[in-house]
């Protein structure tokens, strides 16, 4: 358990994402402070985070090696930020994707931090040079992207801003290895960063070929999640090449060609409207009633999966 000497983790807004980094951060043994600016809020997180952990807990899928309460009483709630910020080595922002709202909460941030306590951000494809720039501390501000949820998808992409000290970005780097995340770093910003891109780029080509009469929605999802999610859960677009051949440059040499054939059939972006975007939904909904049921249950569904599959990784980390 980390010594409670080191200080707080402070997450900045109490949604879902707020609320799973909360959980990831005290699986790793850390005091968290949990901030909102509506106290019911804050009341509400911390009363959710206590069922998701005790479910856990039944279900054998807790991380960490603290029991469940040992987890639920690092984390306390607070609607004062100053009261909040006390402490904190490490603040973790997760406000709603708004460049405003941001640079509102990172400037509230700037006047109240310490010299030493990291500013990051949950965003996932804000730029750190718009809501970064002329911040006090500046050197002490990163991006740490997650992938929805945090808690049962570890990867975390760490993208500094042009005058982010080096050590910000390898202090955030070895805390989030020590929580039991996987971060990677990014040399340099791009629109998107990279899990982004790569997904709009799976996104785009689904749609196509749905706009294009090729298949079904529902089956689109199953080419994905039976076909190249069974890999891509192991191994990366890259090595799945390599081993597909005799090493990447074997890989390139035999389907190079081919490769460039289909990209250039590839069409234009697409608008995402319209009754491409109508056709999809339609069927991507059960035939019931109750939509916001559907989402709840598939959402739990799809985090029961998740939690499975991280524990299969671990084990087969160890083989």
């Amino acid at each position: 358990m980390t010594d409670p000497k080191e200080g707080f983790i402070v997450i900045i807004g109490s949604g879902l994402i707020g609320r799973s980094w909360a959980m990831v951060f005290a699986s790793g043994g850390f005091r968290v402070k949990l901030y909102d600016i509506i106290q019911e809020q804050v009341t509400a997180a911390l009363e959710d985070i206590r069922k998701q952990m005790d479910e856990l807990a039944k279900a054998g899928m807790l991380r960490g090696s603290l029991s469940a309460d040992q987890q639920i009483s690092l984390i306390s709630g607070s609607s004062d930020l100053k009261t909040a910020l006390e402490g904190t080595i490490f603040i973790q922002e997760c406000v709603p994707e708004n460049l405003e709202l941001k640079l509102k909460i990172f400037s509230d941030l700037d006047a109240h931090v310490n010299n030493t306590a990291i500013i990051s951000s949950s965003t996932s494809c804000l730029s750190p040079a718009k809501m970064f720039n002329g911040l006090r501390h500046v050197k002490n501000c990163i991006v740490a992207h997650p992938v929805n949820p945090p808690y049962y998808v570890p990867l975390v992409e760490l993208v500094p801003h042009p005058q982010t000290d080096p050590v910000t970005v390898e202090k955030t780097y070895h805390l989030m290895k020590k929580i039991g995340q996987s971060p990677v770093k990014l040399m340099k910003e791009t629109d998107g960063f990279v899990l982004n891109r790569l997904q709009y780029a799976v996104i785009s080509e689904a749609w196509r070929l749905v706009q294009d009469g090729v298949i079904t929605p529902r089956d689109v999802d199953i080419v994905m999640s039976e076909g190249l999610g069974m890999r891509y859960a192991f191994l990366g677009p890259l090595e799945t090449a390599h081993l597909n051949a005799e090493g990447f440059k074997s890989y390139c040499e035999r389907y190079g060609e081919g490769i460039q054939r289909v990209l250039n059939t590839f069409g234009p972006v697409p608008n995402f409207s319209g009754d491409v975007a109508k056709k999809i939904d339609e069927a991507l909904w059960d035939d019931q009633p109750d939509k916001s049921n559907q989402l709840k249950t598939r959402r739990e569904w799809r985090d029961a999966c998740l939690s499975h599959l991280a524990k299969l990784k671990k084990e087969m980390k160890k083989e």
